[in-house]
């Protein structure tokens, strides 16, 4: 067992059966407590290194993932008690959830139909032609994956002797790989592989359908300290899993105890970084399709199992301030706040801390008074709404001390109820490469208000780590205070045996420490997924026309006119290499932009503010952001650093629009 000490000299080193389990004392690791030779938290004992020798046999293992904060765990068992005594000052009448163990089969019914792929199986098996488009654009182990799923769901469904056809799952997928034998006949298709390859080395180019993806995929050393490793957004996260099985049968370079984590930065991309918000809804919901797919083949991959649990309603109050569902919260907030994506209390909680001062020693780590935490909470459920809540009476550390009560009493986790084991799971992973890839693909798949939430969370706890000279919160303090608060649901209404908490303990910290560490990367969408989605779409739009064409047989319409259409929607008599931009909310409406290898999208939006005047041009930027529209895309915001040229070439009959964001 690798045991978790830091420069402190304090050392975990027991475990005690519930029995025999006490807390030593009602105070928080201050006045006598320090002097005391060994603590209690929770049910673990901590005793200062050097008074008692740690077991030569400690009872359990754990894997070494979990062994990769440099601080002692003292901070977590401390909070772990705290929410502890919070949690019997709860108020009554919250429903725990009962989890009910899955029958076979109905998890992968589930997976199937949220990866956007229920016609796989059942009444509409007949007609799998949309998935077959779907599974044409997948790598060869996202393929994987779902055929996986689909034999498991069809096993059950004999066993089960269900009435509907079953259809052999080979002949489904020997109709995809027919369907991605056949040359390409749509220009936009070739545009979009000819540009998925542009500017990438043999090495990096996406493996897909029958490629072979050993000769693609460059080996990077892993957590290379002092120096920025870049992240491969390019391929995909599970070929590339594949491909270092490939190059080496030992897993070099796993976490150690002593791990520090790496710095990782996300490559310059000419075509412009993509990130959550960017998208429209339609393009969004095939990300979240396809990064369940791809998550669920990184894990195969890995030889980890993913398993969704199910969601499990339950009866919450339809207004308040805690223990209220999300989305019914922000449908609250929104009458009074129109266009409001992140709690009203969860954001008043964040500024009353702040305006404390961020310096403030051991912030978010002690605990308010419980009594007053209680009467205070009674108090805002009365007055929030109205405006009459005193907030002048609330002290910092009572504003932290009901943050984090906000985000326990939560019927379901911010994490999701679905994804929360999975996002415990992500330190089971090998290495920190394939912790941040899943945790990207996880934070893509969590409900809008959930992610919206999370990042205003993890936003302000980098603001907090940011004054650890004063506050002494490190980023690893930190993530041990906050990880009880997210990844103990007490909704579930099961008591963790001491040894899962003792093995969650280091892990569930872990993974709030990558949380924190990497979010400026975890909001992004992966450039191979992006180009799944264009595929898609081209894929949708071939079908469209198609069935147009039957449509329109009697009207004589040949490919050249639809092809001449499709041509000139995109602007009349512009000239090769020229792009009209539209922006209908400007001064200048039109214009025509003369692509060159270095316009950016940052100099188009810089042309058109030119032509505002003073005031509007001030109040103009950062308000208004350049779109491309349509083509292989349903609508994308741009990036500022977006090479219109490249972009270009990749989407050519996009059009280009200056808007502000939707709220």
């Amino acid at each position: 067992m690798n045991w978790l000490s830091s420069s402190s000299g304090v050392v975990l080193t027991a475990y005690h059966p519930s029995g025999k389990d006490q807390v030593a004392g009602d105070s928080h690791a201050k006045g006598g407590d320090e002097a005391t030779s060994s603590r209690r938290y929770g049910q673990y004992t901590i005793n200062q290194e050097g008074s008692t020798k740690v077991p030569e046999r400690p009872p359990f293992d754990r894997s070494s993932s979990q062994d990769s904060l440099d601080e002692s765990m003292e901070a977590y068992w401390t909070e772990l008690e705290n929410i502890k005594r919070s949690n019997e000052n709860r108020q009554e009448g919250q429903e725990a959830i009962v989890v009910k163990e899955p029958d076979e089969g109905e998890l992968e019914e589930e997976w199937l139909k949220e990866a956007g792929l229920s016609n796989l199986f059942g009444e509409s098996i007949d007609d799998p032609q949309e998935s077959i488009l779907f599974l044409s654009t997948l790598t060869r182990t996202q393929a994987a994956a779902v055929q996986k799923r689909v034999e498991t769901v069809s096993q059950t469904l004999r066993k089960k002797n269900k009435q509907h056809h079953i259809r052999d799952v080979r002949d489904i997928f020997a109709q995809q790989r027919e369907a991605q034998e056949k040359p390409p006949d749509d220009s936009d298709l070739r545009s979009v592989r000819t540009n998925e390859n542009k500017g990438q080395g043999k090495d990096d180019q996406p493996s897909s359908g029958a490629v072979d993806s050993k000769e693609q995929i460059s080996r990077v050393p892993e957590d290379t300290p002092a120096s920025e490793t870049d992240i491969n957004l390019e391929v995909s996260f599970a070929e590339q899993a594949v491909n270092q099985k490939e190059f080496s049968k030992e897993r070099t370079q796993k976490i150690s105890g002593n791990d520090s984590l790496p710095s990782f930065r996300l490559p310059k991309d000419k075509t412009g970084t993509t990130r959550i918000g960017d998208l429209a809804p339609q393009d969004m919901k095939k990300v979240c399709s396809l990064s369940l797919i791809e998550l669920t083949a990184l894990y195969d991959v890995l030889g980890l199992e993913f398993k969704q649990q199910k969601a499990v309603k339950i009866k919450t109050r339809d207004s308040g301030l805690f223990g209220i569902p999300l989305t019914i919260l922000l449908e609250q907030d929104q009458r009074k706040v129109p266009g409001t994506r992140i709690p009203l209390i969860f954001q008043k909680l964040i500024s009353r801390i702040e305006e404390g001062s961020l310096e403030t020693e051991g912030l978010l780590r002690i605990p308010g008074a419980a009594m007053r935490i209680k009467n205070l909470c009674q108090e805002l459920e009365a007055k929030f709404y109205e405006g009459t809540f005193n907030w002048e009476s609330v002290k910092q550390h009572d504003a932290a001390s009901l943050l984090k009560l906000f985000l326990r009493e939560l019927p379901q986790p911010l994490l999701s109820m679905e994804y929360l084991k999975a996002f415990q799971a992500v330190q089971n992973l090998p290495t920190r490469k394939e912790q941040l890839q899943a945790l990207n693909l996880l934070v893509i798949l969590l409900p809008d208000a959930n992610r919206d939430t999370l990042k205003a969370l993890l936003e302000f706890l980098q603001r907090v780590i940011d004054n650890k000279e004063k506050n002494k919160m490190t980023a690893g303090n930190v993530a041990m205070v906050m990880a009880p608060n997210l990844f103990m649901c007490h909704t579930l209404g099961l008591k963790s045996s001491e040894q899962r908490e003792f093995e969650m303990a280091a892990g569930t910290a872990n993974v709030m420490h990558l949380l924190i560490r990497y979010q400026k990367i975890l909001w992004t969408i992966p450039k191979f997924i992006v180009i799944q989605v264009r595929k898609q779409n081209i894929e949708n739009q071939k079908k469209e026309r198609k069935a147009m064409k039957k449509l329109l047989k009697k009207m004589a319409y040949d490919r050249e006119k639809h092809e001449k259409q499709d041509k000139t929607a995109n602007g009349a008599d512009v000239p090769q290499g020229v792009i009209r931009v539209q922006a209908p909310h400007l001064s200048k409406v039109s214009m025509a932009i003369q692509l060159t290898e270095e316009l950016k999208a940052s100099d188009v939006l810089a042309r058109f503010l030119s032509q505002e005047s003073g005031v509007a041009q001030t109040l103009k930027k950062g308000e208004v952001f350049l779109y491309e529209i349509g083509g292989n895309i349903g609508e994308r915001c741009l990036d500022d650093d977006t090479h219109m040229k490249d972009l270009y070439q990749l989407n050519p009959n996009a059009e280009w629009v200056i808007k502000s964001k939707p709220v």
